[in-house]
C-alpha cells in the first residue's frame, strides 16, 4: 500500500510539518554553509602587447578585490592558440568572457573601466 505524505504520522522524521522550527534551522544551516559561487573567466589577449598586459593586470586586480579566492582566470594568448578565437567567437582583443556562473558575459578592451566591469558582473560590495 502506497502512503501519501499526508498519511505520515506527526513526529515522523519524513514529515517536515512535525518539526517546523527544526526543519527551518536545518535549512538555514545548509544555506549558511554555501560558499559564494566560483567565477570562471577566460581572458583572450594578443601576445605581450601593452593592451594585453594592461588587461591582464586590470582583470587580476578586479578579481582579487571583489572575488578573492572565488575565481579562476585563464589567460589565452591567441598567438599561441590561434584556434581559440574561432571556438569562442572572439572578434576583438583583449576580450574577457565570464563563463560561470551563468549566463556568460563578455567585455572587450583593456579592462581599465573597473566600474563597467563590476556593474556588468553584478559584483558591488
Amino acid at each position: 500500500m502506497q502512503r501519501s505524505r499526508g498519511d505520515l504520522p506527526d513526529g515522523d522524521i519524513r514529515n517536515p510539518d512535525a518539526y517546523p522550527d527544526e526543519t527551518l534551522r536545518e535549512f538555514e544551516q545548509l544555506v549558511s554553509d554555501l560558499s559564494p559561487p566560483k567565477y570562471v573567466f577566460r581572458l583572450y589577449v594578443a601576445g605581450n602587447t601593452v593592451r594585453s598586459t594592461q588587461a591582464i593586470t586590470n582583470v587580476r586586480r578586479i578579481c582579487e578585490r571583489y572575488l578573492a579566492g572565488f575565481y579562476e582566470l585563464e589567460v589565452i594568448d591567441v598567438y599561441q592558440s590561434p584556434g581559440a578565437t574561432k571556438e569562442s567567437d572572439i572578434i576583438a582583443l583583449p576580450t574577457l568572457i565570464k563563463e560561470l556562473p551563468l549566463p556568460p558575459k563578455r567585455f572587450i578592451g583593456d579592462m581599465s573601466d573597473e566600474e563597467r566591469i563590476v556593474v556588468g558582473l553584478k559584483l558591488g560590495k
